[in-house]
């Protein structure tokens, strides 16, 4: 990893041929084919019986038992469901928008049953129900990788590539063995099981998996190895327990609303010249590749003067687009105006930050219309011209929110989820956009113009002037069609809240997951202190490399270097106690990133911005138009974007200012063992942003207990 530099966006507007005036390149003279231009729900994994070949695997269970798992999935919960993934080199092709057509590729991936040959880049989706025990045998396929015991290479230098592992990213399990366990390796040719006992009353939603081996966690996701996975529960509040959203989310046909999956993924695949160099400029004689973290070199006297495969700025200099389930800008199909659907948000690419917006496009453009990399913002604000659409947010990293947000536009950081409620007002093309940012709101630190993500083709249906309160009317009838006689009143009131302008306020606190944590809960309990640095190896030379750190104290050393350090897999850096509940404060003293904590979710108490305003609040809108936290305030998650204002190299002093403080709660619960906190930009997890913590059972003293002879 050389110097961190930032660069604001350098995205070039050119208009390509077509459509006069606009600007627009359509895909006409060469279209993609239809499988690979419209959106459809990642394809689920099937559910396996036991293989009885896997007798000679070692390390597999040696042949089914005798009571066997059916083949095909139950339909409700408390079943075994298994299920089997490969992970080999697959060749095949993304499109590029830049050049108007198919790029070869041969990248890492999941292969075998379930994945659809014409989108290799994105894994199944595994389907699952509360109560379930989820098996998963993961086989890996690659070649052979040396480094993967060459133990003279240290841990936070990128390797072992073909090493691999498996993240139920989100899921409260256990992790410890088999289940949730990031902390082995499966080398090549190793084959291993993973068991998720998924409790009971694990709340339903939007969860992910993906590889997390340390040193290769950012190659592998960015290759498209990641996976929804879906919790869907059938439970409905009683006057003593909350319910599960999806038994409110029913269509006046009895049948769920419709359900959209969107898995966001950054392939960002570069191609060997005729020297054998590295290069973001690939011939249609050429084949992608992914194949280290230190690719293509900038020319000298360019900023940055060299980029890393995943460096700051390398995103938009390699010309490639967010692609949605393994398809670039897909078109979504069968929406109808005036009805409401699910749009279920996973952020699984590697480090660039992306928003959600929806617009009408003009009308004398069609479904087809895409633009060229250079010419995305002059099509957005040519094209898609229509006010943007409000919806609904109701789940923030697969937990419903109590509180929930009218927004026109979200943003997702690595790792995040959003479920969203959205109604088309009226028929016609929509444009799912991406809106300008700001630098200090993105994860590159660069500013960023507005781009194009997809189509929406709406036809039929009723129209609508008003999105949001023919949402409310659909929850409502739906609830009084569906939810118990004694506590429907309640959950119909909350529907139809309203603010203080009279517009709906839609609450859910009946689908909320979890209890808040009250104050009385963590009194006593000192405060966890988190703390994110990047910043130079050596303070002398701030353009040199950097170093990946995350300490405990928020106090400075003697030399103003914050105390912390890169990861180190034999450090236990917490030790907490099973059953408490404990309030965190988060920090990052150069650079945002967004932290991730594994096993148990937080909720957000406030987040403060440098001036100490609670920005978390509803509505807020800080001073450089940045909203991702507002509304936030209460909610429940597993991954939060630590903003501040400190740049790299900065010089820090005791009364340094320009951090925001986040303060949120957890309990530690059910859970014992070791398992992660680290930053969801994967290349950062993988050279030293991490730490381990250790959740064990008290000693009555304030520590763990430890066993004895």
């Amino acid at each position: 990893m050389r110097g961190y530099q930032t660069r604001g966006a350098s995205l070039k507007v050119s208009l390509g041929a077509g459509v006069a005036g606009l600007g627009l390149m359509l895909l006409g003279a060469a279209p993609p084919a239809a499988a690979q231009s419209t959106f459809a729900n990642p394809p689920s994994l099937p559910q396996t019986a036991p293989a009885t070949g896997s007798a000679n695997v070692p390390g597999l269970p040696k042949a089914p038992s005798a009571i066997s798992l059916a083949t095909a999935p139950a339909a409700h919960a408390g079943k075994e469901r298994a299920f089997d993934l490969h992970i080999q080199y697959t060749d095949a092709a993304l499109y590029d928008p830049g050049e108007q057509r198919y790029q070869r590729v041969h990248l890492r991936s999941y292969v075998g049953t379930g994945v659809s040959p014409g989108t290799p880049y994105v894994a199944p989706e595994i389907d699952v129900t509360p109560g379930d025990t989820v098996r998963v045998t993961l086989h890996n396929d690659l070649p052979a990788d040396p480094s993967c015991n060459d133990h003279s290479i240290t841990p936070d230098t990128p390797h072992c590539f073909n090493g691999t592992n498996l993240h139920s990213h989100g899921l409260w399990v256990s992790p410890a063995g088999n289940s949730d366990n990031v902390l082995i390796s499966l080398n090549p040719g190793v084959s291993f099981q993973y068991e998720y006992n998924i409790p009971a009353d694990h709340p339903a939603g939007t969860f992910w998996y993906h590889p997390h081996r340390h040193g290769s966690t950012a190659l592998q996701v960015g290759s498209g190895m990641a996976g929804a996975l879906i919790i869907r529960g059938d439970r409905k509040p009683t006057p003593q327990v909350n319910g599960d959203l999806d038994t409110l989310l029913i269509g006046a046909d009895g049948k769920p609303l419709k359900e959209r999956t969107l898995v966001f993924q950054q392939i960002q695949y570069y191609c060997l010249d005729d020297n054998k160099t590295p290069t973001w400029d690939c011939k249609a004689n050429q084949t992608g590749i992914i194949e280290t973290y230190g690719a293509v070199q900038n020319p000298p006297g360019t900023v940055p003067p060299t980029s890393d495969e995943f460096s700051p700025g390398s995103w938009a200099q390699s010309g490639r687009w967010t692609s949605i389930n393994g398809v670039i800008m897909p078109t979504f199909t069968d929406a109808q105006a005036g009805t409401a659907e699910r749009w279920r948000l996973i952020h699984a690419g590697v480090r660039e930050t992306i928003n959600v917006e929806f617009h009408k496009m003009a009308d004398t453009t069609t479904a087809t219309a895409r633009p060229s990399k250079n010419g995305a913002d002059k099509f957005v604000d040519t094209v898609c011209t229509g006010p943007a659409v409000p919806y609904q947010v109701v789940a923030a990293d697969g937990l419903t929110m109590g509180n929930t947000l009218t927004n026109t536009n979200t943003t997702l950081q690595p790792g995040y989820r959003y479920d969203l409620m959205v109604v088309f007002p009226e028929p016609g093309n929509y444009c799912v956009t991406q809106s300008p940012m700001a630098a200090d709101v993105t994860v590159s630190r660069s500013g960023t113009l507005r781009s194009l993500l997809g189509v929406v083709t709406v036809r039929g249906g009723t129209r609508t002037a008003d999105p949001i309160q023919t949402l409310v009317n659909t929850l409502v009838a739906s609830a009084q069609k569906n939810m118990p006689a004694d506590v429907r009143n309640q959950i119909v009131a909350d529907l139809t809240t309203k603010d203080a302008k009279g517009k709906p306020n839609i609450l859910l606190t009946r689908f909320v997951p979890h209890p808040t944590i009250q104050e009385g809960e963590v009194a006593g309990n000192p405060t966890q202190e988190m703390l994110f640095y990047l910043g130079p190896k050596d303070l002398n030379n701030p353009n040199g490399p950097a170093i990946f750190t995350v300490g405990n104290t928020f106090q400075l050393g003697a030399d103003g270097r914050p105390q912390t350090h890169s990861y180190d897999p034999k450090v236990v850096d917490r030790s907490l106690i099973l059953g408490q509940a404990q309030t965190w404060e988060l920090r990052s003293y150069g650079v945002n990133h967004p932290f991730h904590i594994h096993v148990n979710p937080f909720q957000i108490v406030a987040i403060l911005d440098p001036d100490n305003n609670d920005v978390s609040a509803p509505g807020y809108v800080e001073k450089d138009g940045d909203t991702q936290y507002a509304g936030l305030r209460g909610a429940w998650k597993d991954t939060l974007w630590v903003k501040t204002k400190i740049p790299f190299g900065a010089t820090l002093t005791d009364k340094t200012k320009g951090y925001y403080r986040l303060i949120v709660r957890t309990r530690y619960e059910r859970y014992i063992g070791e398992y992660v906190l680290h930053c969801h930009i994967l290349d950062h997890e993988d050279q030293g942003m991490m730490q381990n913590v250790e959740i064990g059972v008290g000693d009555g003293n304030g520590g763990l207990a430890k066993a004895h002879h």
